[in-house]
């Protein structure tokens, strides 16, 4: 999505950046709009996620019935 695309943008730009030249609470803004974006991402990326164990157990089953 475009939201999306913007959200990846400004996180290159962010990554992009010289920070050697900022201050302590410049970083911890940019520290926590970074943190903002990926959990923004996250949401907007939904999905289903199947655990280790859960993958184990599926399998395992579909061995014994077949």
């Amino acid at each position: 999505s475009a939201e999306a695309k913007a959200l990846l943008l400004r996180l290159n730009e962010i990554n992009a950046m010289d920070k050697s030249k900022l201050d302590s609470p410049e970083k911890k803004r940019l520290r926590k709009e970074v943190r903002s974006i990926k959990s923004q991402l996250s949401q907007l990326g939904g999905g289903v996620y199947i655990s280790v164990g859960a993958l184990i157990i599926i399998i395992l089953l579909l061995i014994i019935l077949l």
